[in-house]
């Protein structure tokens, strides 16, 4: 039998630091906090067992435990100074402080280890017993100021860390503050705290293991299993519902009188039922493992690589892989899954398969819109777990699961994905890698990974539905600039279908008429290309021209109708890079609307400025004029015009949209009444030749004379074929 409850004490604190010990030796060892702990395990593993074979065999002496002692505690010092470096990295402890805790300590231990080593080699004894005791004392002060120090200087974030380590190491150098003190007191060391010290150092061996363990794998804690605690809990709950039943029965028998003893028993009979139903409650149950979960335990997942994860896999904008596979991939991630599918609500209503992994799913996989399953998730924002559905469908109400679903082999999960309060797909999860017990974590945390992907998902069908109403949108644009610009060869040849009849025997007009003809087949052709080739706009279809003899040619095409346009002064060559037609068009626009814009005894005025590599064309008016409102906010708009119903307000958008492609830039001033004056800026393309040619002349380059051969009129030119 052993002779005291000290050996079994501190056999317990040497066993379990010498497993302490072999664990941090053999595996953790990369840390100086590791080493350290490493030490302090090992000397408190031979402390221990130096008091053990003492108290079993009376050896060794005094004096070698003494030392140990005082190794012990030197150990566990030299870790909370291998924790302090860590602080001492941030510079969140000042110098002074340092050396202050430095200096002391190393003088405190030398001093002792050196009174200590004396009295032992040559026996010569400096101090007494309660100066001993003073020292023990003042080295578990001393450790309990380094933990202090270590807790207070370190960062917020850090003290996860190592909250483990400083709360065994504040706990043996207090208890061995309490232990001394009280030997200080009483002249002896007590029993119960000797007798008792093995077994709390032996206690706090799990704490120095958990943080080890917690610095090589994140985040792993030391706790009971949510069983146990619920069984606990239940327990704990039950004696304190029973106590409280047996206080109240005491209290109805004493007051009851002459029925106190039936009344006792009535309450207790009642009471002991009322508790059974609440054991077997499974709602009760479920309530309470959740509460147990949500607050004695800490979260299975690590929120913010989740977050980061999930965020950097739906910010890829491209379509490799697919969005839809990617919400699938992120949603089955989170339950240890590589397998599902996902529905989204289409324009009829029904949920449509737009993406499938790794699961064979059936021939039809449309879920109708007035479905069981889709009616469910429209009242309750509820997981369904399809083995759980299997084993008790009344706890889902008896819910009919699609054939698209049920029939799919390996189905587990199936999520509702909410875009707001609305229904808008569906996501089904097959079954883990390994076995998965979820609860209201993974339940909380899939809802709000789904909410977010669906939103995302919505945002993409957004983005789709708007690139196809602007693909349709662009083709009603082409359609109505190719109406614009059909009116224009409708008016050539009604012209010359009007003044057919006159002119038919006229050689002159024949001449023109062809000419206008061809214009116009030209004009449809070019036309037809642009529709065909929209893209095919660019630097390569543009050729070198004469500014000025084009804006000559407009003047003369354009001086049928009053008032009769002018150009001011005498310009010289102007050569610009553009297509001729086009900027023909352009121009032609500018010039028209000017005309409509102004009485017959008005002017129609225009003018060629050069300045710093542009040249300037004006085009001014003495017309009705627009206000401020309209040039700022409609007139460069499609399908806005100030001619009501005969225009259609399409010339000045295509204007500044071709002007734009050049280079250049077209603005307009305007005032009510005073008239109009739009200024349009080209780029130039060479400096001006101050010689004016007329088109004539030997000093026209060949794609002059093939310019001025295609800048036919558009209508006869010829004012006797105007009726």
């Amino acid at each position: 039998m052993l002779p005291d409850l000290s050996v079994i004490s501190h056999g317990a604190a040497a066993a379990v630091f010498a497993i302490l010990a072999l664990l941090v030796g053999t595996r953790y060892l990369r840390r100086d906090i590791d080493r350290a702990l490493f030490l302090a395990a090992a000397v408190t593993t031979l402390w221990a067992s130096a008091l053990i074979t003492q108290s079993l065999w009376g050896q060794p002496g005094f004096f070698i435990r003494y030392l140990l002692e005082l190794l012990r505690d030197s150990a566990w010092i030299l870790l909370l100074f291998a924790m302090l470096r860590d602080t001492f990295r941030q510079g969140r402890l000042s110098g002074q402080i340092k050396k202050f805790l430095g200096i002391a300590t190393i003088v405190l231990i030398v001093t002792l280890l050196a009174l200590g080593s004396l009295e032992f080699i040559f026996s010569l004894s400096l101090v007494d017993g309660k100066t001993k005791l003073i020292g023990q004392i003042a080295l578990s002060l001393l450790g309990l100021s380094l933990v202090e120090q270590i807790w207070r200087n370190a960062p917020a974030f850090g003290r996860s860390s190592m909250k483990y380590l400083c709360i065994g190491t504040a706990t043996i150098f207090a208890f061995d503050f309490f232990m001394y003190a009280d030997a200080l007191l009483f002249g002896s060391i007590a029993d119960s705290f000797w007798n008792a010290r093995g077994f709390v150092n032996a206690a706090l061996v799990p704490l120095f293991a958990i943080n080890v363990v917690n610095t090589r794998k994140q985040p792993i804690d030391f706790q009971l299993s949510r069983s146990a605690v619920f069984h606990a809990g239940t327990l704990i709950l039950a004696g304190i519902y029973l106590l409280l039943l047996s206080i109240s029965g005491y209290y109805v028998r004493t007051l009851g009188g002459n029925w106190g003893e039936a009344l006792q028993v009535l309450l207790s009979v009642v009471a002991v039922v009322f508790l059974v139903m609440l054991v077997l409650s499974r709602r009760l149950r479920a309530k309470l493992m959740v509460l147990i979960s949500q607050n004695f335990f800490d979260y299975k997942y690590d929120y913010r690589e989740e977050w980061l994860k999930m965020t950097k896999e739906l910010s890829d904008l491209s379509d490799e892989p697919p969005l839809p596979l990617r919400a699938i991939r992120i949603l089955a991630g989170l339950v240890e899954s590589n397998a599902g599918a996902i529905w989204l609500k289409s324009e009829q209503g029904a949920y449509t398969l737009k993406e499938s992994a790794n699961l064979t799913t059936p021939r039809y996989t449309i879920i109708d819109k007035d479905s069981d399953l889709v009616r469910f998730f429209a009242d309750k924002e509820w997981i369904v777990n399809l083995d759980e559905y299997k084993a008790d469908p009344v706890s889902y109400n008896l819910l009919e699961i699609p054939d698209a679903i049920s029939r799919t082999p390996d189905a587990w999960l199936v999520i509702p994905l909410y875009l707001g309060n609305e229904l808008y797909g569906i996501a089904m999860i097959g079954h883990p890698y390994a076995r998965v017990d979820l609860n209201w974590e993974n339940f909380d945390l899939i809802k709000v990974v789904a909410r977010q992907t669906c939103n995302l998902l919505a945002q993409a069908d957004s983005q789709n539905r708007l690139s196809r109403a602007m693909q349709f949108e662009a083709v009603s644009k082409a359609s109505a600039f190719m109406v614009h610009d059909l009116k224009t060869v409708i008016a050539q040849l009604s012209l010359l279908v009007n003044n057919a009849q006159k002119h038919r025997n006229n050689p002159a007009f024949i001449d023109d008429m062809i000419k206008t003809t061809d214009h116009a087949v030209s004009k449809m052709t070019n036309l037809v290309d642009h529709i065909r080739k929209p893209g095919e706009e660019a630097d390569d279809g543009y050729k070198t021209l004469d500014l000025t003899s084009l804006v000559s040619s407009l003047l003369e095409h354009y001086s049928r109708q009053l008032p009769l346009p002018k150009l001011e002064g005498n310009p010289p060559r102007i050569m610009i890079k553009a297509d001729s037609e086009q900027l023909r068009s352009v121009l032609g626009h500018l010039i028209q609307n000017a005309q409509d814009a102004t009485p017959p005894d008005g002017e129609v005025t225009l003018s060629l400025k050069i300045a710093k590599g542009n040249v300037v064309l004006f085009i001014q008016d003495t017309g009705s004029g627009m206000t401020e409102d309209f040039i700022s906010s409609r007139l460069f708009k499609p399908f806005e015009s100030t001619k009501g119903l005969t225009g259609m307000g399409i010339g000045a958008y295509q204007a500044r949209e071709y002007i734009q492609r050049l280079g250049g830039t077209i603005d307009a001033t305007s005032e009510p009444g005073i008239g109009s004056c739009f200024s349009i800026r080209i780029p130039l393309m060479v400096e001006p030749v101050r010689s004016h040619t007329n088109g004539e002349g030997e000093e026209n380059s060949e794609s002059e004379e093939n310019e001025e051969k295609r800048s036919v009129p558009d209508t006869p030119n010829s004012k006797e074929f105007v009726n």
